[in-house]
């Protein structure tokens, strides 16, 4: 584990997008596709375990008044528990940085495991109450599942029950044990070689995103086939390349509109719309309202 501070001059707040699953266990989740380091802070009590995984670019949790601090890096996770003292969150995600984090209770922690998970090194009776701290590395599948979370694309109404099945889906895969679980459920990721060329078409397809190029175009820029990199597009980013292209679209739409410095027009053409009406169309199927409407309820 890194310990360093961020140094950027650039820095402003932002709040976690926060999801209730049950009592003592919730979700959060941010992107930071801006080009300040956003400072995100969350009051967490000595009863809670965290789990943290960087998808995306990097991330320093700042203890103890910055007297501390624990770098996670993308396809990081880190999991800290201290029942001796809180440990709030204080979060400085990098520019082009995306966090999924969930806190559970200790006590149900312990009722979600059977008494013979000795594995589980803080679960035993000689740990209980030792602090532990550990990092390791998100396995392919256990990625599938967090680009599912962190591009959450379905109707608001079933977000908790979504949430729910693939924060205990993601609990399961980062305590098996058994390395084959991942080789079976995702023979193409194995390949790390191949998982890095999908990234790289994630990346194009963002920065790109108002004239983004033909899957034949990225196939060829990133050397896969066609047929590799819609498959494998959908098993790590849980969507074709183009329905994952239209919910960051829709995002970065909702936050241009909420900043107020742009009208819809402006809006449409910065994330790739030659008119304001197929615009509209888009961002209603999205989020189940209008531009116009969407302003005038967030402002």
């Amino acid at each position: 584990m890194n310990l360093e501070r961020s140094t950027s001059k650039s820095i402003a707040r932002g709040t976690f997008d926060e999801t209730f699953i049950e009592d003592g266990f919730f979700v959060l989740t941010y992107k930071n596709d801006d080009n300040a380091v956003q400072i995100l802070e969350r009051e967490i009590d000595s009863s809670y375990l965290q789990f943290h995984f960087c998808t995306k670019g990097k991330a320093d949790f700042v203890f103890n008044n910055g007297n501390y601090t624990l770098n996670i890096i993308e396809d990081m996770s880190l999991l800290l528990y201290n029942p001796q003292r809180d440990l709030p969150i204080h979060l400085e995600l990098q520019p082009q940085s995306w966090l999924v984090s969930f806190v559970i209770s200790i006590k149900k922690f312990h009722g979600l495991f059977s008494k013979d998970a000795n594995y589980i090194t803080f679960l035993t009776d000689d740990n209980k109450d030792k602090k532990y701290y550990t990092d390791g590395k998100i396995s392919p599948s256990m990625a599938v599942v967090l680009n599912q979370l962190i591009s959450f694309g379905l109707h608001n109404s079933i977000k908790p029950l979504y949430f729910k099945g693939k924060v205990y889906e993601l609990l399961s895969l980062y305590f098996n044990r058994n390395e084959e679980a991942d080789i079976e459920q995702c023979p193409f990721l194995v390949d790390e070689e191949n998982v890095a060329k999908l990234k790289k078409a994630k990346d194009i397809i963002i920065a790109n995103m108002a004239e983004p190029p033909t899957l034949q175009e990225l196939s060829e820029t990133i050397g896969l086939s066609l047929k590799k990199l819609k498959e494998g597009f959908k098993q790590i980013y849980g969507d074709t390349v183009y329905g994952f292209l239209f919910d960051y679209k829709m995002e970065v739409a909702r936050k241009l509109l909420e900043s107020d410095d742009y009208n819809v027009n402006e809006v449409a053409l910065k994330v790739g719309y030659s008119t304001a009406s197929h615009f509209i169309a888009a961002f209603k199927k999205k989020f189940g309202t209008t531009p116009k409407k969407y302003i005038q309820a967030t402002s």
